[in-house]
Protein backbone atom coordinates (compact mmCIF):
# COMPACT_ATOMS: atom_id res chain seq x y z
CA UNK A 1 0.00 0.00 0.00
CA UNK A 2 1.39 3.37 -1.00
CA UNK A 3 1.66 6.23 1.52
CA UNK A 4 0.52 9.64 0.34
CA UNK A 5 -0.71 13.00 1.52
CA UNK A 6 -3.48 14.97 -0.14
CA UNK A 7 -2.78 18.68 -0.49
CA UNK A 8 -3.77 21.66 -2.64
CA UNK A 9 -2.02 21.67 -6.01
CA UNK A 10 0.62 24.25 -6.83
CA UNK A 11 1.88 25.49 -10.18
CA UNK A 12 4.95 23.18 -10.10
CA UNK A 13 2.47 20.24 -10.01
CA UNK A 14 0.76 21.08 -13.30
CA UNK A 15 3.04 19.06 -15.59
CA UNK A 16 2.68 16.10 -13.21
CA UNK A 17 -1.11 16.49 -13.23
CA UNK A 18 -1.10 16.38 -17.01
CA UNK A 19 1.08 13.25 -16.91
CA UNK A 20 -1.36 11.63 -14.45
CA UNK A 21 -4.41 12.27 -16.59
CA UNK A 22 -2.85 11.45 -19.98
CA UNK A 23 -3.27 7.63 -19.73
CA UNK A 24 -6.96 8.15 -18.95
CA UNK A 25 -7.24 10.60 -21.85
CA UNK A 26 -5.65 7.96 -24.11
CA UNK A 27 -8.29 5.45 -22.90
CA UNK A 28 -11.10 7.99 -23.59
CA UNK A 29 -12.04 8.07 -19.90
CA UNK A 30 -11.10 11.73 -19.34
CA UNK A 31 -11.04 14.70 -21.66
CA UNK A 32 -7.60 16.03 -22.45
CA UNK A 33 -6.60 19.38 -21.01
CA UNK A 34 -3.84 21.60 -22.31
CA UNK A 35 -1.23 22.96 -19.94
CA UNK A 36 -2.71 26.46 -20.12
CA UNK A 37 -6.10 25.12 -18.99
CA UNK A 38 -4.47 23.25 -16.11
CA UNK A 39 -2.45 26.28 -15.03
CA UNK A 40 -5.58 28.45 -15.12
CA UNK A 41 -7.40 25.92 -12.92
CA UNK A 42 -4.55 24.88 -10.59
CA UNK A 43 -6.31 26.38 -7.56
CA UNK A 44 -9.21 23.96 -8.14
CA UNK A 45 -6.96 20.89 -7.89
CA UNK A 46 -5.77 18.73 -5.05
CA UNK A 47 -3.03 16.16 -5.49
CA UNK A 48 -1.95 12.99 -3.73
CA UNK A 49 1.80 13.06 -3.14
CA UNK A 50 4.08 10.31 -1.81
CA UNK A 51 6.71 11.07 0.85
CA UNK A 52 9.37 11.13 -1.90
CA UNK A 53 7.45 13.78 -3.89
CA UNK A 54 5.79 11.64 -6.59
CA UNK A 55 2.29 12.69 -7.60
CA UNK A 56 0.03 9.62 -7.58
CA UNK A 57 -3.40 11.26 -7.83
CA UNK A 58 -5.28 14.43 -8.67
CA UNK A 59 -8.78 15.79 -8.74
CA UNK A 60 -10.50 19.13 -9.14
CA UNK A 61 -13.56 20.90 -7.79
CA UNK A 62 -15.11 23.59 -9.97
CA UNK A 63 -17.89 25.81 -8.60
CA UNK A 64 -20.72 26.03 -11.14
CA UNK A 65 -23.28 28.00 -9.14
CA UNK A 66 -24.08 29.16 -5.61
CA UNK A 67 -25.07 25.65 -4.45
CA UNK A 68 -23.54 23.45 -7.15
CA UNK A 69 -20.03 22.26 -7.91
CA UNK A 70 -18.53 19.84 -10.39
CA UNK A 71 -15.97 17.17 -9.62
CA UNK A 72 -13.47 17.08 -12.48
CA UNK A 73 -10.37 15.25 -13.60
CA UNK A 74 -10.02 12.59 -10.90
CA UNK A 75 -7.08 10.40 -11.84
CA UNK A 76 -4.57 8.14 -10.16
CA UNK A 77 -1.28 6.72 -11.31
CA UNK A 78 -1.50 3.22 -12.82
CA UNK A 79 1.01 2.05 -10.18
CA UNK A 80 -1.48 2.82 -7.37
CA UNK A 81 -4.81 1.99 -9.03
CA UNK A 82 -7.00 -0.11 -6.79
CA UNK A 83 -5.34 1.22 -3.63
CA UNK A 84 -7.97 3.85 -2.80
CA UNK A 85 -6.20 6.97 -4.07
CA UNK A 86 -9.08 7.95 -6.37
CA UNK A 87 -11.58 7.43 -3.56
CA UNK A 88 -9.45 9.54 -1.21
CA UNK A 89 -9.30 12.31 -3.83
CA UNK A 90 -13.09 12.30 -4.21
CA UNK A 91 -13.61 12.24 -0.44
CA UNK A 92 -11.32 15.30 -0.09
CA UNK A 93 -13.17 17.16 -2.85
CA UNK A 94 -16.49 16.42 -1.13
CA UNK A 95 -15.13 17.90 2.13
CA UNK A 96 -13.87 20.95 0.23
CA UNK A 97 -17.27 21.35 -1.45
CA UNK A 98 -19.03 21.36 1.92
CA UNK A 99 -16.50 23.90 3.17
CA UNK A 100 -17.41 26.18 0.26
CA UNK A 101 -21.10 25.92 1.16
CA UNK A 102 -22.06 23.78 -1.82
CA UNK A 103 -25.11 21.57 -1.46
CA UNK A 104 -24.76 19.41 -4.59
CA UNK A 105 -21.95 17.95 -6.66
CA UNK A 106 -22.20 17.09 -10.33
CA UNK A 107 -20.02 14.88 -12.49
CA UNK A 108 -20.09 13.81 -16.12
CA UNK A 109 -18.47 10.40 -16.25
CA UNK A 110 -17.99 6.96 -17.72
CA UNK A 111 -17.03 5.73 -14.23
CA UNK A 112 -20.56 5.34 -12.83
CA UNK A 113 -19.68 2.56 -10.39
CA UNK A 114 -16.86 4.59 -8.85
CA UNK A 115 -19.05 7.66 -8.30
CA UNK A 116 -22.04 5.53 -7.32
CA UNK A 117 -20.04 4.11 -4.39
CA UNK A 118 -19.88 7.68 -3.07
CA UNK A 119 -23.61 8.30 -3.35
CA UNK A 120 -23.79 9.92 -6.80
CA UNK A 121 -26.98 9.09 -8.73
CA UNK A 122 -27.51 9.18 -12.48
CA UNK A 123 -29.84 11.97 -13.62
CA UNK A 124 -31.54 12.75 -16.89
CA UNK A 125 -33.43 15.92 -16.01
CA UNK A 126 -32.21 19.50 -15.98
CA UNK A 127 -30.29 20.03 -12.74
CA UNK A 128 -30.77 23.80 -12.45
CA UNK A 129 -33.82 26.02 -12.85
CA UNK A 130 -34.34 27.98 -16.09
CA UNK A 131 -33.16 31.33 -14.65
CA UNK A 132 -29.91 29.76 -13.42
CA UNK A 133 -29.49 27.96 -16.75
CA UNK A 134 -29.75 31.29 -18.60
CA UNK A 135 -27.15 32.86 -16.28
CA UNK A 136 -24.78 29.92 -16.68
CA UNK A 137 -24.91 30.30 -20.47
CA UNK A 138 -22.62 33.32 -19.99
CA UNK A 139 -19.77 31.19 -18.66
CA UNK A 140 -16.78 30.77 -21.02
CA UNK A 141 -15.85 27.48 -19.29
CA UNK A 142 -16.07 24.40 -21.55
CA UNK A 143 -16.98 22.22 -18.58
CA UNK A 144 -19.94 24.44 -17.81
CA UNK A 145 -21.04 24.06 -21.44
CA UNK A 146 -20.83 20.28 -20.98
CA UNK A 147 -22.87 20.56 -17.79
CA UNK A 148 -25.50 22.58 -19.67
CA UNK A 149 -25.44 19.95 -22.44
CA UNK A 150 -24.96 22.56 -25.17
CA UNK A 151 -24.94 21.23 -28.75
CA UNK A 152 -21.36 22.30 -29.54
CA UNK A 153 -19.96 20.05 -26.79
CA UNK A 154 -22.01 16.96 -27.65
CA UNK A 155 -19.00 15.11 -29.17
CA UNK A 156 -17.22 15.45 -25.78
CA UNK A 157 -20.13 14.08 -23.78
CA UNK A 158 -21.32 11.13 -25.87
CA UNK A 159 -21.63 8.04 -23.74
CA UNK A 160 -21.04 9.87 -20.46
CA UNK A 161 -23.50 9.70 -17.59
CA UNK A 162 -24.63 12.82 -15.77
CA UNK A 163 -24.55 12.17 -12.02
CA UNK A 164 -25.41 14.26 -8.96
CA UNK A 165 -24.78 13.99 -5.24
CA UNK A 166 -26.69 15.79 -2.47
CA UNK A 167 -24.12 16.78 0.12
Amino acid sequence: MVEYTIRPARTPDVVGIQELIQPMVDENILLGKGLVVLYEAVQEFVVAETPDGDLVGCGALHVLWRDLGEVRTIASSPKVRGQGVGHAMLDRLMVDARGLGLERLFCLTFETEFFGRHGFKAVEEQIVDSDTYREMLHSPDAGTAEFLDLPWVKPNTLGNTRMILQL
